[in-house]
């Protein structure tokens, strides 16, 4: 199974670059990589916006890590257009692909791990859920049926995976907590 970690937003919510923002000493794009990296989802993808972020966010990751970097073909367009681009590029049969975006400083190997365990045989994807709102950029999914199920849509990532046939996993919303401004680091 893989991973695609997205690092291709340009943070403007943040005012500074989110993939490079410490939390509890490490990097947010260090942390989560990490994170998918002990639940056996290498290689990562890590798609990034330009080829300048390569090498700073390869340095900011002091892990040794197998990691495949991938540029957006149209930088700063939104995950979905990433999450198509990765997806297209696969070609390899790869039956799972796990969704991370860069921004979850408290995710764990653990919840990507339940991700697995939990996901249906019928079911085109997982999401995790916290209780209010599903988490859809950190879905497990099946590229192929999810490939399908978006087609030419460019609707909210949300409604797309929740119109798929899917299932959920209740976590923890303090593992949940999406950084897309300082005060959410509070």
């Amino acid at each position: 199974m893989k991973s695609l970690l997205l690092a291709g937003g340009k943070s403007s919510r943040m005012g500074f670059d989110k993939a490079l923002f410490e939390v509890d000493g490490r990097p947010m794009i260090e942390i989560v990589a990490t994170a998918l990296a002990g639940a056996g989802l290498e290689p990562i993808r890590i798609a990034v916006s330009s080829p300048s972020h390569v090498e700073k966010y390869g340095s900011a990751i002091e892990m040794p890590l197998d990691i495949e970097w991938v540029l957006d073909s149209r930088p700063h367009t939104g995950p979905i257009e990433a999450i198509i681009d990765a997806l297209n590029d696969l070609g390899d049969g790869s039956d799972l692909l796990q969704l991370a975006p860069v921004d979850y400083p408290w995710i764990s190997e653990e919840i990507f791990n339940s991700l697995s365990e939990s996901l249906e045989v019928s079911d085109n994807l997982i999401m995790p859920h916290d209780g209010r709102m599903t988490h859809p950029l950190l879905a497990l999914i099946r590229p192929k049926e999810v490939l399908e199920g978006i087609g030419d849509s460019r609707r909210p990532l949300h409604v797309q995976f929740t119109n798929m046939k899917h299932s959920l996993l209740i976590v923890d919303s303090e593992k949940l907590t999406n950084v897309n401004r300082p005060e959410d680091l509070n």
